[in-house]
């Protein structure tokens, strides 16, 4: 399936001024956290997130505390590992999307309840393995202005994740708010082509954040090499 890319106006060079990346973020988080925020948001959120890893990594070039580029390194490990753990579950929660959509088109409603469940349950049991990690990459180092930076930028991130898996429960739980036993005969068949709509574009979001996380996933290790470079100044 080919992949299905929402497009995102992000900076066409880098940008290594501290001020502006901290507006950056700030921007960012203000427009993640925002009521109205949808799976759209996250997915455009992380291409940002990604650019702004990359102004970061500019900085690293510069002189850094030992101390605090250490405890960075290992708290970055923390989210790297949550990021490959996200890809995870979204080949789990697309697998189920994907058996939906079948299990739809055979009427098998029963089955199809079965498998609404299944997606719930995996998607609750992501967002529970994301609250056991948080608290290991918050960081309490009073280090330069490139870490604190780094850190707020993990905090955001490890945010947008919670989000995203909230958001993706939700899409299921509407796709399927209608009890399938208690629709009309008559209406069985708009009822099929409305569920197996909802559920291909549940499916492409799942695409978009696998693409995305992946992404994000690459830049961090690519900073983890800034980093360790930063050691040998």
């Amino acid at each position: 399936m080919a992949c299905h890319l929402r497009s995102m106006s992000v900076p066409s060079s880098p940008c290594s001024n501290q001020t502006v990346i901290e507006e950056q973020l700030r921007s960012l988080k203000a427009t993640v956290s925002c009521p109205s925020a949808t799976i759209e948001t996250m997915v455009d959120g992380l291409a940002k997130l990604s650019s702004i890893y990359s102004c970061i990594d500019e900085l690293s070039s510069q002189r850094q505390q030992r101390k605090a580029v250490e405890e960075e390194l290992d708290r970055s490990l923390v989210l790297i590992d949550l990021c490959n753990a996200m890809q995870e579950s979204f080949m789990e929660l697309k697998a189920c999307v994907q058996e939906m959509q079948l299990l739809l088109k055979r009427g098998d409603n029963v089955a199809v309840e079965a498998k609404v469940l299944s997606y719930t349950r995996s998607a609750k049991k992501a967002q529970k393995q994301i609250k056991r990690v948080s608290s290991k990459s918050a960081s309490d180092t009073e280090g330069c202005r490139m870490i604190k930076l780094l850190a707020e930028a993990r905090e955001i991130a490890v945010s947008m994740l919670q989000s995203t898996l909230c958001l993706l429960a939700k899409q299921i739980a509407m796709s399927s708010s209608s009890k399938w036993s208690l629709v009309s005969k008559a209406f069985q068949k708009k009822r099929v082509v409305c569920e197996e709509e909802q559920l291909q574009e549940l499916e492409l979001d799942i695409v978009d954040l696998e693409s995305r996380v992946e992404a994000l996933f690459r830049r961090l290790i690519q900073s983890r090499v800034s980093l360790l470079n930063a050691l040998s100044l």
